[in-house]
């Protein structure tokens, strides 16, 4: 008979844990109850890590894809379970095969179809789970799944514009990093021993680039070792509350990238809780999703600190506005939202409105920096083949005159 851990809480709320042997989930689930204790989590022992090593990455537009889907065959009229086995079957991600494999073995074992998501951390995160939970709770299913489809590819489609707004300028950059490397490790050193033999006082520029050339031959192992050891100590810093904070309120402060980010930021804020709040979840456990994909902790922070005040009678725009964190246009068309009662709509807009404004600003973004990349690469390149190529015109004009 298999072996089962489970997670539960009490009536009282106390979380329970512990393992159980039974003929299948659904056994568990039925004694945990009996024993009035309410299950969160029932995994087969041994499966815990089934879907995390050596598998393919389930990419969110295989979930965007699922999701809508699913969403058509339960308005078609089809069971959840027959669904999902029909969803699981045509599957060629075989990492998201199995994790559906799972989702409808639970659900035929009496689990709810949240709780089964729930298990899938990974594939399906916290807001996918919850709005599911009004879903179901509400006979919605279909209408939530759609929104959430279309929420999934416009979340996607805001990540892509970031990526195409950061890849030109990291390319430009990688390249000239590699190219100078090349010259002063390799190609510097025949040039500096061609002037050694020639004995002619070598131009100031040219005397620097042999002096870097030689110290990064010299101590190169000692550089790349450097940088490893502060990209790592960067990651680990960044890994805490206070790094975090510091570094996203660096970027949100910075000339070139600030306000693009910030735009993001929005976008994914309004888009969000405007899901949400269609779908029915209370406006409170909204923004408490809402602050976990915001992608940014002064904003998070912003947003919770709105979420206290508002628990305590505040309207929503108000403590968003005291946070300095969001434009005054967002807080004014989201007060206007609350005072008509279509706060929903409200954000979608203002979600559409920045969206767009992404848009404009990596269009304009890529328009400012190419000529600034051309200008740095010039300046790089160009200023190493110059310095090396100053003794020889010196040599020349002697010889000439």
């Amino acid at each position: 008979m298999p072996r089962y851990k489970w997670e539960g809480k009490t009536l009282r709320g106390e979380k329970r844990k512990g393992e159980m042997e039974a003929p299948d989930e659904g056994s568990v689930r039925t004694h945990l109850r009996q024993q009035n204790v309410i299950p969160t989590k029932v995994v087969a022992k041994g499966k815990e890590i089934s879907f995390s090593l050596g598998k393919q990455k389930v990419k969110q537009k295989d979930v965007a894809v699922f999701t809508r889907q699913l969403a058509t065959m339960i308005d078609a009229g089809l069971p959840l379970v027959q669904s999902l086995d029909i969803l699981s079957m045509q599957q060629e991600n075989k990492t998201f095969k199995e994790v559906i494999k799972n989702i409808k073995e639970s659900v035929e074992g009496g689990s709810t179809f949240a709780g089964a998501l729930a298990k899938h951390p990974k594939t399906f995160d916290e807001l996918y789970t919850n709005l599911v939970v009004a879903g179901e709770e509400g006979g919605i299913l279909d209408n939530v799944l759609n929104r959430l489809a279309i929420y999934i590819e416009k979340a996607e489609s805001l990540k892509k514009k970031i990526k195409s707004a950061m890849v030109y300028p990291s390319t430009i950059m990688g390249v000239a990093i590699i190219v100078v490397g090349i010259l002063l490790i390799f190609v510097i050193p025949v040039f500096a021993r061609i002037f050694t033999d020639m004995g002619h006082t070598l131009p100031l520029p040219t005397l620097i680039v042999i002096g870097i050339s030689n110290l990064l031959k010299k101590y190169i192992l000692l550089f790349i070792v450097a940088l490893v050891v502060l990209i790592f100590m960067l990651k680990r810093y960044y890994g805490t509350e206070k790094g975090k904070f510091t570094i996203d309120t660096l970027i949100l402060k910075s000339p070139v990238f600030g306000m693009l980010f910030r735009k993001v930021a929005v976008a994914r804020f309004s888009r969000t809780l405007s899901t949400l709040i269609t779908s029915g979840v209370p406006i409170l456990d909204g923004l408490t999703i809402t602050s976990k994909t915001a992608g940014s902790k002064p904003i998070e922070y912003a947003i919770m600190k709105a979420r206290t005040s508002i628990s305590e009678g505040e309207t929503i725009a108000e403590p968003l506005a005291r946070g300095g964190v969001f434009p005054p246009m967002v807080t004014q068309m989201i007060a206007v939202g609350e005072s008509t009662g279509s706060l929903d709509s409200m954000l979608a807009k203002i979600a559409d409105f920045y969206e767009e404004e992404v848009d404009v600003a990596v269009a304009t973004l890529t328009s400012l920096l190419e000529p600034l990349l051309m200008v740095f690469l010039g300046v790089t390149v160009g200023g190493v083949v110059i310095a090396m190529y100053m003794p020889i015109f010196k040599i020349a004009s002697v010889g000439v005159h």
